[in-house]
């Protein structure tokens, strides 16, 4: 009797990929992972080859140690891992080559990026994850390979020792149903233990040969089983898409490799023949999957180019560039790094020299970057010693009565002031209120001397006190952003009022407030007249320092949307942030709207 290890199907089996065995039923559609493992390595070392941030890959390690299947995602890992110290490698050397750049010997750098510790705690715990994981794998595998040579041993007994009476058709249909249900065994067990159970099915089937009725009811019922595997591959030669089609034929040749038991002669080559046959036509699609991945990777790749030319430019500008330049374009650069490890993977044959044209240009973008910053250093500190001589001329003088000659001087060391260019940051605000605060002492002295004759103090507060109460009588009515403006006017055009009514000018900005908060209107929206020079600086700087805490709060909320993947307004938990940017941007135009009025006067 020609048994099922016949020379096509045997070949088959033996050239087919072996995979694990588990409980899967016949008309099931395979997992994701089931991938013919050509495919497999081309679909992952597609993957593998896309960029991410190593902030996103480290997620991605925490992720996959966190889930209960850890141990499963070795490669995964693996590829995350590499990506991740390659990251830390290149940012180490970055470091490196600015310790050199300022004269430093190479001998003498020592740096630890700051996300070294978490990579290392990551790669400890999944190695002892994965330790655990295989220690089970083998004791479940070692269960497995008892319970099927168990298995083994009842098939062959079926045929060399079976009790008279025994349901043949019911105790192989047992069997054979117990053997497709039964666990994963090691890969080097499985090939022998495959080929020893089919041998004993083939030599029940031998012994079912006295018995043709029997013999003809389990031929039927395989053939089924084989005609089910070939419809079910003919659907998928319309399959859309071709990865799809691969992965659930590889686990179509699983079931024919594990479960298409014998069938009648005049079936057996013909069936194998018409499987095999779609198969290589839809194998044929690769092709198409190819072009696919190729087409793609050639976009990437131009738009990966793109992204380092756009770099090159900011690094080579076409002018003498400033402060401000450096500012827009390190946040030009961020954006477009961003992007380029948003951006999928490339061919492989260009793939390294294009990540390597990627960090050159980096680097030679914050080198740059950093020259200019270093000769910056050298003209701020030359700044701040000429305006520290400015502070100091104007305390000398700020109790000067000679008015002919020192308010002239004043002038003159203000326009002095404007003159000088930045100054180290830190330095900024503590050096301008020494400086104003001269400027003010000068000044109000001599509005005091010059006014002493004809200034009614006491005048001036009772005034002071009509428009205070007129302020508190203000609503939220049609009118009143007007009506504050005008009382706000009125009250910068009175003069002092004695020392002891100051506490009226507390009073008036008290309510003011009130009134403001009351009619939802910023202190800063105020269109005022009468403002003296100082009260115009004043109002200036702290519009200033209000623009700068805007522009921060705006970089943090659109730094955190960028932790979203996607993020968009329609996303119900993103709304709010997206609500808050827009109020915060529309409030900073009108705060530099303001600003831009101050300065020019209007």
């Amino acid at each position: 009797m020609i048994t099922e290890n016949n020379l096509s199907e045997n070949e088959e089996k033996n050239n087919s990929n072996e995979l694990p065995q588990g409980d899967t039923p016949e008309n099931a559609v395979p997992a994701p992972e089931s991938i013919h493992e050509e495919e497999a390595e081309h679909e992952e070392e597609h993957a593998a080859e896309a960029e991410i941030s190593l902030n996103d890959a480290l997620k991605e390690m925490e992720t996959i140690i966190n889930a209960p299947d850890a141990g499963e995602n070795l490669k995964k890992f693996n590829q995350l891992k590499e990506k991740a110290s390659h990251y830390i490698h290149d940012e180490v050397e970055d470091k490196k080559h600015e310790y050199e750049e300022g004269g430093n010997a190479s001998e003498n750098f020592s740096y630890e990026h700051p996300s070294q510790a978490r990579f290392s705690a990551l790669v400890n715990i999944f190695r002892e994850k994965y330790d655990t994981y295989q220690k089970g794998q083998e004791e479940e595998q070692h269960k497995n390979l008892e319970y099927r040579q168990n298995i083994i041993e009842r098939l062959k007994n079926l045929y060399t020792n079976s009790e008279p009476g025994t349901n043949l058709f019911k105790s192989i249909r047992e069997i054979k149903e117990d053997w497709s249900k039964a666990g994963q065994v090691a890969k080097s067990e499985f090939k022998i233990l495959n080929n020893n159970y089919f041998h004993h099915l083939n030599q029940f089937y031998q012994m079912l040969d006295l018995n043709k009725e029997f013999l003809e009811q389990e031929y039927s019922h395989n053939l089924e089983k084989r005609q089910h595997i070939i419809e079910r591959a003919k659907q998928l030669e319309h399959e859309p898409v071709i990865q799809k089609a691969l992965n659930e034929l590889q686990y179509l040749h699983k079931l024919w490799k594990e479960e298409a038991e014998p069938v009648s002669e005049e079936f057996r080559e013909k069936t194998w023949e018409e499987f095999k046959e779609i198969s290589n036509k839809i194998h044929e699609r690769k092709s198409e999957l190819s072009a696919a991945i190729e087409t793609e990777q050639a976009a990437n790749l131009e738009k990966k180019n793109q992204i380092i030319a756009e770099i090159k430019k900011l690094t080579e500008p076409a002018e003498t560039p400033n402060h401000n330049y450096w500012q827009n374009s390190i946040r030009q650069v961020e954006d477009l790094r961003s992007e380029f490890l948003k951006t999928g993977s490339v061919p492989r044959k260009l793939s390294n020299q294009n990540w390597n044209d990627f960090k050159a240009i980096l680097r030679t973008f914050n080198t740059t970057k950093n020259t200019y910053y270093k000769s910056l250093k050298g003209s701020q500190q030359a700044n701040l010693e000429e305006k520290l001589k400015l502070i100091q001329m104007a305390k000398d003088n700020q109790n000067n009565e000679e008015w002919d000659v020192s308010v002239a001087l004043f002038k003159k060391l203000q326009e002095d002031w404007k003159k000088i260019g930045h100054v180290p940051k830190s330095m900024t605000n503590k050096i301008w209120d020494e400086f104003r605060d001269a400027c003010n002492t000068f000044f109000n002295n001599y509005r005091e001397k010059s006014n002493a004759s004809t200034d009614n103090w006491k005048e001036n507060y009772k005034n002071k006190k009509t428009i205070l109460d007129e302020l508190k009588t203000v609503s939220d009515e049609e009118g009143s952003v007007e009506k504050i403006e005008a009382i706000k006017t009125a009250w910068n055009n009175i003069g002092k009022v004695p020392r002891d009514k100051i506490s009226i000018n507390t009073e008036f900005n008290k309510t003011l407030r009130e009134k403001l908060k009351l009619n939802k209107i910023n202190e800063f929206d105020l269109k005022e007249e009468g403002l003296s020079e100082n009260q115009l600086t004043d109002k200036a700087r702290k519009i200033k320092n209000q623009i700068s805490d805007l522009e921060a709060e705006i970089v943090k909320l659109e730094n955190n949307l960028a932790f979203f993947k996607n993020p968009s307004k329609e996303n119900p938990l993103l709304r709010d942030t997206f609500n808050s940017i827009d109020d915060k941007k529309a409030h900073l135009e009108t705060l530099k709207q303001n600003l831009h009025n101050i300065i020019s006067g209007e």
